[in-house]
């Protein structure tokens, strides 16, 4: 669902994916060749502190020249166009299934927004809203997928973007680009899986019920957190608190392990929320249905041994993400290990949807 989407006349635009958050922008673009996908290039820089908060653009001129720079980044430098579509924070946006009388398209508009205002802390009136009808096997109940974000947000978005030479042919939630790139496009509704996007300052959690988004919601467990432990408790520098989350990590779950010994609180607060998450979806939405399995991804998925310990924990599967699950590479991968692929879920994602723009 984008906020914002172009016509497109007689031409196949070349569109590229732009993740934009507090520390970091990421851009990637994927091109069809033949019945192959390929990938044309990709890049990220961070974006200097305090530049972007929870969401907010605090600093404009200097997330402006971020984007530029990251452009010209040598993994970026075979990108060949100015159009994007660009990620919206999850953190300020409102995504939600609701249930509606079965009526006519007409009577669905005015019925959504009773629903959608109903269910929100802002009103219609200070936020750009879509929403789209769902199949359903009810006679007598139709779902609708909602998504709202606040128009301060999006309006600033816009602003930058444009002012870095950006064409903007759409804007797009977070979770949203990355289920198209996590899940499998064949996923059944029936298949409902917990998205955990463990990023640097905070981390999403997503519903998908097939390629669906169901809810999702943020709770500040973060990768910083984890890396600000293993400091405190090791006396580690940054460098080596990230390499030995990496390296080391809690593969060895016990309190001999010094990682795990230093960030066991915290993850320990990881699963309460998972769980917390899966149980409200079960007995909220579902008649107790509960998630089948768990997919983790961002930066923080990366820390070794995390997928067995909630395994173990939370009795549910648990796995790394595959943000090439969508895609036909054939031998041509990209020169991305898994750890970095995981960082650039989202963005991937992003790119997707431009790959197919119009489709």
């Amino acid at each position: 669902m984008n906020f914002l989407k172009k016509n497109i006349i007689n031409f196949d635009p070349k569109i590229i994916g732009l993740d934009l958050s507090d520390l970091s922008v990421k851009v990637f673009q994927i091109e069809k060749n033949g019945d192959q996908d390929v990938v044309r290039g990709y890049g990220t820089l961070d974006i200097p502190a305090n530049s972007i908060e929870d969401g907010k653009i605090i600093n404009k001129e200097v997330v402006i020249e971020s984007i530029k720079k990251v452009l010209k980044s040598p993994t970026a430098k075979k990108i060949n166009s100015n159009k994007v579509i660009c990620s919206l924070p999850e953190l300020k946006a409102f995504v939600r299934i609701i249930n509606i009388p079965k009526m006519s398209k007409e009577e669905a508009d005015e019925a959504v927004k009773w629903e959608m205002e109903a269910g929100m802390p802002m009103s219609l009136s200070e936020v750009y809203f879509e929403w789209q009808l769902l199949e359903s096997s009810e006679s007598d109940k139709q779902q609708v997928l909602t998504v709202a974000v606040a128009k301060e947000v999006v309006d600033d978005w816009m602003d930058v973007l444009t002012s870095a030479g950006l064409d903007v042919y759409g804007l797009e939630i977070e979770s949203i680009a990355s289920i198209r790139s996590l899940m499998s496009d064949d996923a059944s509704r029936d298949e409902t899986a917990l998205i955990v996007d463990l990023g640097a300052r905070r981390t999403n959690f997503m519903i998908a019920e097939g390629v669906i988004p169901y809810f999702t919601s943020s709770v500040p467990f973060s990768s910083e957190s984890i890396n600000d432990a293993i400091i405190k408790t090791l006396n580690f520098s940054s460098a080596e608190a990230e390499q030995a989350k990496i390296n080391n990590g809690i593969e060895n779950a016990d309190k001999k392990n010094p990682i795990f010994a230093a960030v066991e609180p915290s993850i320990e607060n990881l699963v309460v929320e998972i769980i917390k998450t899966i149980d409200f979806y079960g007995e909220m939405f579902k008649q107790n249905q509960s998630v089948d399995k768990i997919i983790l991804c961002g930066g923080g998925s990366s820390m070794k041994g995390l997928p067995e310990y909630l395994k173990k924990r939370i009795e549910k599967d648990v796995v790394i993400g595959n943000p090439w699950i969508n895609l036909n590479l054939g031998k041509d991968l990209p020169k991305i290990n898994k750890e970095t692929s995981m960082r650039y879920a989202t963005a991937i994602g992003l790119a997707i949807r431009g790959m197919n723009y119009g489709n």
